[in-house]
């Protein structure tokens, strides 16, 4: 787990160490920077431990230090930051001053090569910085000159993505850096949005942003935390020894939470964008309990100049940072715990082992994208099978950078475009399918939106998780296709067992709706077929719907409604051998238990109506029954 190292100011009655010249003090007393008793702001304590461990523990540092994510690392390099700032800011004399500017300059330029949202950070302690070294008259045109070439040394891990591009040996990659636009686009993020989280036209209010920020800050940080940072702010606008940095602080944090709230446009209604969000508030979070470690301090020794008994309250201090930490390591464990969590890889295993063999696999979105290339690339797990991101095609460079890695794929054109397809170098969904007739495909999770020309020439069969794309001229069996579905995944996870910010709760909702997906096919092309073989397709997906059904004690609910649903299309298809009797009661059955789970579908009405409609039916049936007796 990332911490924060953390600087708080220690107790008043510390006496200055025999021997030491007064010279410093009496310098630093014209200081704007308040560099007065350097040693001020570094020291061992209870708001120390505090403010480290708090940040360590907490569910949102906790949880992505467990994660191949860029947030622990970015989570180092802002303690580093911290670190060096308040370094700077206690040295005792210019060379001091000087070294740690370097080595706080190439931090900050390796920082930035990790996670972007560091530079607002970095635009508020660089000019500080300039403006200490100018007061002090240490700055000069060659320290300036050196510190930006060890800013710039920290991006020279850039210089290995133009290599790595033109060498193309990576079999998956992200993006054309040979080129100077290229390596731009790469840097500032321009695929996905310069500062912004998605390529979307969704928006949030500023508003609505700061207060789930807020709301988490309570949540998961405590109150108590929150008042101890208020506190910590308060103190310091008289306490010179950290006067400079506690602002500097507040004005990161204020900074970066109103930046942030403003261009993260994703849904925060939704609970797994809002787990996406809130991965970012980890930054600001660092600076909180940063803050929070001075305000126990400040009030540690408030308290002891004020009532004396000094060792009393450095004993309530530690007393109440353990208890804290104790409380939310104990809280936090038990959400965090992943040790026995291979829930996405058991998805991804599970989809691999269902392909047949040799075949394309067209991924959409992160959960199979990620799962299955890391699978396919990094395990070696089917090696058969052609991974193609669809998103990934609609890029130029994608077929220029990765095509030649997925041997036999063929691409009729540069890259894929969902509108205008007919342009020189593009290439439709359908155009693609046509030169690829010799594998099976697969289409993973869904189709991208914006292209339907693939519905001239193929057809989509559910497969589980995924669709089967085929030639329409071929002919589809409804039993055989029941029967290589019906059992296709070995999944036992519980339904909603798993926390709605979840990718693991996506995950198990896809596997469960993967058990209904042909019965749901067979309702919806019964639908728009004729004669017999219209009835034959309803008692199909009756028969799969009634057989998950009773298989499972707790399951999504729209398995309800469209086994209902099922039921009354039966019935009115005048099937023999089913009794009339029976699919009223089971249609008004499973009505009534989905407008229970789900009270607030925009269909409860209808559904109330259709109810109540069946229960007239099924009552003019009895009617009938007893007036033929």
């Amino acid at each position: 787990m990332s911490g924060c190292v953390l600087f708080i100011p220690r107790s008043p009655g510390r006496t200055q160490p025999a021997g030491v010249s007064r010279g410093n003090a009496q310098e630093a007393d014209w200081d704007p920077g308040g560099a007065a008793h350097t040693d001020g702001l570094t020291g061992p304590g209870p708001g120390a431990v505090l403010a480290g461990g708090l940040f360590a523990v907490s569910r949102l540092s906790w949880q992505w230090s467990m994660v191949a994510e860029v947030f622990t690392l970015n989570n180092l390099f802002v303690g580093a930051l911290f670190f060096l700032m308040a370094s700077f800011h206690c040295a005792e004399n210019s060379w001091q001053r000087r070294k740690i500017a370097h080595w706080g300059a190439f931090c900050c330029g390796l920082g930035l090569c990790n996670q972007h949202t560091l530079v607002l950070y970095v635009l508020i302690v660089i000019p500080w910085v300039l403006y200490r070294l100018l007061t002090l008259k240490e700055l000069s045109f060659l320290g300036l000159v050196s510190l930006g070439f060890c800013f710039i040394a920290g991006f020279f891990p850039y210089l290995y993505l133009p290599i790595s591009s033109y060498l193309n040996s990576a079999r998956w990659s992200w993006g054309d850096q040979t080129t100077l636009s290229g390596l731009l686009t790469h840097l500032l993020r321009a695929e996905y949005g310069t500062f912004s989280l998605a390529k979307t036209e969704t928006s949030v209010s500023l508003s609505s942003m700061l207060q789930a920020q807020l709301d988490h800050c309570l949540a998961d940080l405590s109150p108590p935390v929150l008042v101890l940072a208020g506190i910590g702010l308060l103190f310091s606008l008289w306490d010179r020894t950290c006067c400079s940095v506690s602002w500097l602080l507040t004005a990161m944090l204020l900074v970066y939470s109103l930046f942030f709230a403003w261009r993260a446009n994703l849904d925060i209604s939704r609970p797994l964008l809002l787990g996406v969000v809130e991965r970012f508030w980890l930054q600001s979070d660092a600076a909180v309990c940063v803050l929070a470690g001075l305000g126990l301090s400040h009030a540690h020794s408030k308290m002891e100049r004020w009532l004396g008994h000094g060792g009393l309250w450095k004993t309530i201090g530690w007393v109440f940072t353990l208890a804290l930490l104790g409380q939310m390591g104990r809280t936090n464990h038990r959400e965090c715990d992943q040790s026995r969590n291979d829930v996405v890889e058991r998805f991804g295993r599970e989809l691999l082992a269902s392909f047949p063999k040799d075949s394309l696999i067209l991924t959409r979105g992160d959960l199979p994208g990620n799962s299955l290339r890391y699978l396919h690339y990094c395990q070696d797990i089917r090696p058969d099978i052609r991974l193609v991101d669809q998103e990934m095609m609609t890029y130029s460079w994608y077929v220029t950078k990765l095509g030649q890695h997925l041997p036999g794929v063929h691409f009729p054109g540069r890259r894929w475009d969902t509108v205008q397809s007919e342009e020189k170098d593009t290439f439709s969904l359908e155009r693609f399918l046509s030169h690829n007739t010799l594998r099976d495909v697969f289409a993973c999770i869904g189709l991208t939106d914006g292209d339907p020309s693939w519905e001239r020439s193929f057809s989509r069969w559910p497969l589980g998780v995924c669709d089967y794309l085929v030639p329409l001229q071929r002919q589809f069996h409804p039993e055989r296709w029941v029967e290589r579905t019906r059992s296709l995944y070995n999944w036992s996870e519980p339904h909603n067992s798993f926390p709605p910010a979840s990718w693991e709760r996506v995950a198990n909702e896809e596997m469960w709706q993967a058990r209904m997906k042909t019965a749901f096919f067979l309702f919806d092309l019964a639908e728009r077929t004729q004669g017999e073989g219209k009835v034959r397709l309803f008692e199909l997906s009756y028969t799969l719907y009634k057989e998950i059904v009773e298989a499972q004690s707790d399951y999504p609910p729209n398995w309800d409604k469209n086994l209902a649903l099922a039921c009354e299309r039966l019935l009115r298809s005048a099937q023999r051998g089913y009794s009339p009797d029976h699919l009223l009661t089971c249609s008004v059955q499973h009505f009534s238990l989905y407008l229970e789970k789900e009270p607030t579908d925009p269909q409860a009405a209808a559904i109330r109506s259709a109810v109540s409609h069946l229960l007239k039916e099924r009552d003019r049936l009895h009617q009938s029954r007893k007036q033929t007796l």
